[in-house]
Order: structure tokens, then C-alpha cells, then sequence
């Protein structure tokens, strides 16, 4: 009997070592966390991708009236992954928390008019660059305002977390130590950020051309506004990854090509664009 009892302790004994390491292999697999794999074989398997984006940033992505999402990025990564014969779903998702959201595996993509910056290269990987920007600073044309110069005791505006908000902290001298109180007022959104510009509130805008120009070309009375060209550096907009994904890089970089190479890059860049585009792969 005792020796029974000891063949089945034993055997109990062996069965808990063999299931604690099953279960601890299969918590392991669970629990890995999407910036530490390569989550192509997922996203191809599952025929679907997200992409994080702030859907009030004309063109590049914003809702219509009727609420429906168009834009110049939302095409074009429809585009680069219809021909991998992928779905895309958008996620709006708080601008300022765009590199957490791709982290977490909430999104798997930042595209939406996102600045390379060696601050942002730190934390995701960029895709290769398909189009570039500048900084212009919008204002009223009633506040006379024609120069950064003019901006001096005046109230200022910005995006949070958008790269004319990183330029203004790097680059002092030519706004941040001119403006009021020396320090921008931060908006959750241009949209919000041109309804105190209209109502008065802050006397100019610190925006990336592709917006002012698309903005102010379909107000009602696009004269009112001033656009004004800034020293700040050109910008480069890519697509935001995770660095552990480098197939899913390859494969959006591989498929811009494709695009550019068959016309459809300066096809989408026409729609939204026009002829005023800087578009790098495609041949002027």
C-alpha cells in the first residue's frame, strides 16, 4: 500500500512539473507584448491592419459631414495594402499618446502626417519617406500679422504632441521667446485650435502646410487668413512602427515603391494636392 502511495505521489508530483510548464510556456506565448515580435504573420494571417490617426487632420485624415473617413494617408495605405489583400481599420486615437497606443498593440500603424524627428526615432521605426512638409504660421490678416516677428506679446497656438510643438521647444529664438508668457497654448486638435483663432483668442497658428493650405483654401472666405512661410526645418512624413516590425517596414516600403513605380502614388497625390505636392518618390 505505501509503495502504491509513493508510486502515485510521485507520479502527481511529475504530472504538476509537466503542466506548470505547459502553462507557463503558454503565458509566456500569450504574454508577449507586440513591440517584441514581428507581428506580420498576425496581420497577414488575420488579413487585417490598424492604423491610429487623428481623424480632424485635413487631408491627411478626417471625417466628413456625413462621417465618413477620406483623406490623402487614408487612401494611400488602403492603397499599399490592397496589395497584400489586407483590410485597413482606422482608430482615432489622442494624438499625444500615439507612440503608447502603437506600444500596446492597440494600433499597428502611425499613419496620419507623422514628422520624422530624432526624438520620435527613438522610441518607433519609420517607413520611407512619401511625402514632405513645412511649418507656415496662420493667422488673421486683421491682426496684421506678417512675420514671426509680429507674433511678439501675441498668443500663440499649437497641436499637442505635433511636431510644430516639438519645433517651437527646439528652436526658441524664433517663436517661443517672442510669444506671450513665452509658451504656446496647446489644443487636443487644429480643429479647435482655428475656432479660437477665429473667435480671437490666439492671434496665430502654428501648422503644418499641408493643413493651412487645405484648410484655408475650403473655408468660405479664404482672404481673411494670412499664411506665412517659416524658417523652421522641412519635414519628412512616414509611416510609424514598432521596431520590432521589420517585415510589416519592408512590406509598406516595398508597396510605396509599387505605388510610385505604377502611378497610383501620384495619382492620390493629384486628388489632394493638385500640382503643389513634394512628393520624393515620384519623378518631377
Amino acid at each position: 500500500m505505501k509503495k502504491i502511495t509513493a508510486k502515485l505521489i510521485k507520479g502527481f508530483a511529475l504530472l504538476a512539473i509537466v503542466l506548470s510548464a505547459t502553462i507557463m510556456t503558454g503565458c509566456s506565448q500569450v504574454g508577449k507584448r507586440a513591440d517584441q515580435q514581428d507581428n506580420w504573420s498576425k496581420i497577414n494571417k488575420a488579413k487585417k491592419v490598424t492604423v491610429g490617426l487623428d481623424d480632424s487632420f485635413v487631408p491627411m485624415g478626417f471625417r466628413q459631414k456625413s462621417g465618413n473617413l477620406v483623406g490623402y494617408d487614408v487612401d494611400l495605405a488602403r492603397a499599399v495594402f490592397k496589395l497584400y489583400h489586407i483590410k485597413v481599420s482606422f482608430q482615432t486615437i489622442d494624438w499625444s499618446m500615439n507612440a503608447t497606443e502603437l506600444k500596446n498593440g492597440t494600433i499597428d500603424l502611425i499613419w496620419n502626417g507623422y514628422t520624422k524627428t530624432p526624438e520620435r526615432e527613438k522610441k518607433v521605426a519609420f517607413s520611407t519617406t512619401y511625402l514632405r512638409n513645412n511649418q507656415t504660421l496662420v493667422s488673421l490678416r486683421k491682426d496684421k500679422i506678417k512675420s514671426l516677428k509680429d507674433m511678439k506679446g501675441k498668443s500663440l497656438g499649437v497641436q499637442t504632441g505635433s511636431s510644430g510643438a516639438n519645433d517651437i521647444g527646439t528652436y526658441p529664438s524664433l517663436l517661443k521667446n517672442r510669444i506671450k508668457g513665452n509658451q504656446p497654448i496647446l489644443y487636443d486638435s487644429f480643429t479647435n485650435a482655428f475656432i479660437d483663432l477665429n473667435a480671437g483668442r490666439i492671434q496665430g497658428l502654428l501648422i503644418d502646410s499641408t493643413y493651412a493650405d487645405y484648410y484655408v483654401k475650403h473655408e468660405a472666405d479664404p482672404s481673411k487668413y494670412r499664411i506665412i512661410s517659416t524658417p523652421f526645418p522641412k519635414e519628412e512624413f512616414g509611416v510609424g512602427l514598432r521596431k520590432s516590425d521589420t517585415t510589416l517596414k519592408r512590406k509598406i516600403d516595398d508597396g510605396l515603391k509599387v505605388l510610385a513605380k505604377n502611378g497610383t502614388l501620384n495619382s492620390i497625390n493629384k486628388k489632394w494636392f493638385g500640382n503643389d505636392v513634394d512628393s520624393p518618390l515620384v519623378a518631377k
